[in-house]
């Protein structure tokens, strides 16, 4: 069995690090404030990284059943909150995305996206492949496309210039930036040909959006119509705090 997973850098680490940063993630949304305090100069991703690395290692000596229970409690919890949500209300901001702050229901959806990598995590370490339902892989995508946009931020192009990512295979799907005078938009498909199109499975999408894959390996992998610099642009995108 194997006992490691790939980590949004690439590197491996333990299926039970991946378990541990989901309940402290679901923690952290019921009020729980394990992180602290900034240290001096200290980043974004910088202070994420280092007190995820320290609540991962206050756990290590956890036992796999109590972590369990702690999962599922903490999730319930958590659902339960969701679930009574005003969807509209003003939320946590959405870094990646590019939006802060954000309406509830993409805050709620960007910790659904936490909450099923860390699975697909878990489910990899131990020899299983990902998650073969549509419905949250679909959300799961449609959640990570909303980045596009912020994505190409400095992304130069002519105003009008369209980026088309189409998702095949196990869902399907399509997503569409369109270039304005001072930023890059999310728009609907578009109306006559993109200046560039972007096929990829599923697979291999999600993968890209949370860096289990490197941008030039997902872009090998994708079928590229148009513009090969706004292609490779599109597939820098990260939807997770990198």
């Amino acid at each position: 069995m194997a006992s490691q997973v790939n980590g949004r850098s690439g590197g491996p680490y333990p299926r039970r690090t991946a378990a541990a940063r989901s309940n402290r993630d679901r923690l952290g949304r019921l009020g729980h404030n394990h992180r602290g305090g900034f240290g001096e100069g200290e980043t974004v991703e910088a202070f994420i990284h280092r007190t995820n690395q320290q609540w991962v290692d206050r756990h290590a000596d956890t036992s796999p059943a109590s972590l369990i229970d702690d999962l599922a409690a903490a999730g319930d919890r958590l659902a339960r909150r969701f679930a009574t949500a005003d969807l509209h209300e003003t939320a946590t901001g959405v870094s990646w995305a590019g939006v802060d702050p954000a309406p509830a229901w993409l805050d709620i959806a960007r910790e659904f996206t936490e909450y099923w990598t860390h699975r697909q995590q878990i489910r990899h370490a131990t020899d299983h492949t990902t998650d073969p339902e549509p419905r949250a892989l679909n959300t799961v995508i449609d959640t990570f496309m909303r980045a596009l946009p912020h994505t190409l931020r400095f992304t130069s192009a002519p105003t009008g210039t369209q980026i088309d990512v189409i998702a095949e295979g196990a869902v399907s799907g399509s997503w569409t930036a369109t270039a304005r005078a001072d930023r890059w938009s999310p728009a609907e498909a578009p109306n006559g040909r993109p200046s560039a199109v972007v096929m990829m499975d599923a697979e291999t999408l999600w993968r890209l959006a949370t860096r289990d894959i490197d941008p030039a390996d997902a872009l090998a992998r994708a079928l590229v119509q148009g513009d090969r610099r706004l292609a490779a642009a599109a597939c820098q995108i990260g939807s997770v705090v990198l």
